[in-house]
């Protein structure tokens, strides 16, 4: 049998066409569910213990061989008709299309994205237009809280309970409310507040915001979970947590990574500290889980969210923000190195 097996690898090596139609008769008959491969597999409980190892393998090399080859031709016959295509196209254009960049807002985003990915968060989104209960109410704002003012809203004249979301902690909300712990996902996204236009602020920019609700979840867990960030995202492994103030997250701290103080630039982005600030944090409040309907006594969790806009302009050493929005093509075209 083991040599009936050695002239099957040698027609499977040996075997060549330009037919898809005998490419996929030769499939069926050494891959398929009836083929040559699986009646062997299926005799090999018969098979004396003295020659089950030499038989296991001839059967791997037939195997290989036969899965090689379809693999081999089928490649081989896209890269014709490929090839075909192309230069027997005669509405193509005569010089070649001049490849774009990325938008270097796009390009940071993917990088906070997949370095969340790699420990574990999916990535949620939401609608920009938002009511008042995802936005605020859920958040642990309710109506008349005077942290309302420390986002200046863009509200629908029409309808005073619609407004453009002033960050992507709305999508949370919704996301909690659709999804049972645990919990890991990131929020990226752009967000709208009524703010004066200048070089450090806009109206428009973008957040990225993290959420990880699940049992005896601790501050510990969120200072490791940023240091791991803060490592694959600029390459600084010393970071500090001021406390600060959220609605939504209780204890809460502003983030902050030690730049250094090599550069004159990085005596003017951190004032002479070296510290520079690049988000906010904190533990989910109890009562926002509530909202969710998540029950706060055993479940816990933190939250953190990061801006896009100043992290790109501190990797590209951008001095205005609204070079972002210009769509000026000599700006763009700096990133194409970096798609």
């Amino acid at each position: 049998m083991i040599d009936k097996i050695k002239e099957y690898i040698g027609e499977a090596e040996a075997f060549t066409t330009e037919n898809k139609e005998e490419l996929e008769a030769f499939r069926i008959k050494f891959l398929s569910k009836k083929g040559i491969l699986n009646e062997f597999f299926a005799e090999f409980k018969s098979v004396p213990n003295d020659q089950k190892k030499e038989f296991g393998q001839v059967i791997n090399a037939l195997k290989t061989a036969a899965e090689d080859k379809v693999k081999g031709i089928v490649e081989l016959l896209e890269s014709r008709e490929e090839a075909k295509g192309v230069f027997g196209d005669l509405t193509r254009s005569a010089e070649p299309v001049i490849i774009g960049s990325r938008h270097p807002i796009s390009i940071v985003k993917n990088q906070i994205i997949d370095i969340f990915a790699n420990i574990g968060f999916n990535v949620s989104e939401g609608p920009e237009i938002e009511d008042d209960w995802h936005n605020f109410t859920a958040l642990n704002l309710p109506e008349y809280h005077p942290a309302r003012d420390m986002q200046d809203t863009f509200f629908i004249q029409t309808n005073p309970d619609v407004l453009l979301r002033t960050h992507t902690s709305s999508v949370q909300v919704r996301y909690m409310e659709n999804n049972k712990p645990p919990i890991r996902t990131i929020s990226p996204g752009r967000v709208f507040r009524n703010e004066a236009i200048s070089s450090r602020s806009h109206c428009i920019f973008h957040q990225v915001e993290g959420l990880y609700i699940d049992k005896d979840v601790s501050f510990a867990d969120l200072k490791q979970t940023l240091l791991y960030f803060t490592k694959e995202m600029f390459g600084k492994s010393k970071i500090r947590l001021r406390p600060s103030y959220f609605p939504f997250t209780e204890p809460s701290a502003e983030i902050d990574i030690y730049w250094g103080l090599k550069t004159e630039t990085d005596y003017r982005i951190t004032k002479g500290t070296g510290w520079l600030e690049i988000g906010g944090c904190g533990m989910v409040d109890p009562n926002v889980l509530k909202n969710c309907d998540i029950n706060p006594d055993e479940y816990n969790g933190f939250a953190f969210g990061v801006g896009v806009e100043r992290i790109a302009m501190l990797l590209y050493q951008i001095g205005d923000i609204r070079m972002f929005y210009e769509n000026d093509v000599r700006f763009l075209e700096q990133f194409k190195a970096s798609i």
